[in-house]
Formats: structure tokens, sequence, C-alpha cells
């Protein structure tokens, strides 16, 4: 089994940042890559971004070049850099630990059903 806990979100004006943290005990076999998720309301959750055992990436178009996805395995830890924040950010956002697949430089990444209970972030003026 594994528990994910997230922390880091809040209220932020368009334009700024934020940093989502994802802390993560116990462990899966089949568990090689973390990702985060957001749901907005009236919407189907979506991954925003993953990243792989060995630090390839993916993310989701509406976020490339604003948000950076990192980790650090010493500390079971995954993180979510939000920058240039816009209202259309605003949602529900999930950790996930899943499964990846490299395929040349693009990361495939498949959730596992380990989730944690998600964080709010709210970008408005």
């Amino acid at each position: 089994q594994v528990q994910l806990v997230e922390s880091g979100g809040g209220l932020v004006q368009p334009g700024g940042s934020l940093r989502l943290s994802c802390a993560a005990s116990g462990s899966d076999a089949s568990i090689n890559a973390m990702g985060w998720y957001r749901q907005a309301p009236g919407k189907e959750r979506e991954l925003v971004a993953g990243i792989g055992s060995g630090g390839n990436t993916k993310y989701a178009a509406s976020v490339k070049g604003r948000f950076t996805i990192s980790r650090d395995n010493a500390k079971n830890s995954v993180y979510l850099q939000m920058n240039s924040l816009k209202p259309e950010d605003t949602a529900v956002y999930y950790c996930n630990a899943g499964s990846a697949a490299l395929a040349g430089s693009t990361l495939y990444y498949y959730a596992l059903n380990y989730w944690g209970k998600g964080t709010l972030v709210t970008v408005s003026s």
C-alpha cells in the first residue's frame, strides 16, 4: 500500500507562483513514476505532469513552460512548481503514483490507483 499526502495549495493572484509537494510512504513494485493531476469544477480529472524514475517528464500542453515537476527520491517526494498561474489553473490538484514507459524521448504515464486527497489551488484577483 502507498499513501500520498499533498501540501502547498492556496489562493494566488494571476501571474503568481505556488509550489505543491507530495510525500509518499509505503511501496508497490508496480510504481516507477509519479504524477500530478487536477480536476476543475465540472471537468474531468486530467494529467498535468508526470515524471519517471530516470527523470524524464511529461506535461500537459496547457502548462508546458510554466509548470515544472521534480522528485527527491531520498525524501520519497514529488513537487510541482507552478509559475505564471492563470485563472484556468484553478482546480483541486492530486498527487498520483503510477507507471511510466519511455519510447524514444516520449514518456507515457499510466495512473495507478494511488491518490492523495488533493489540495485546492485558486487563481484569482
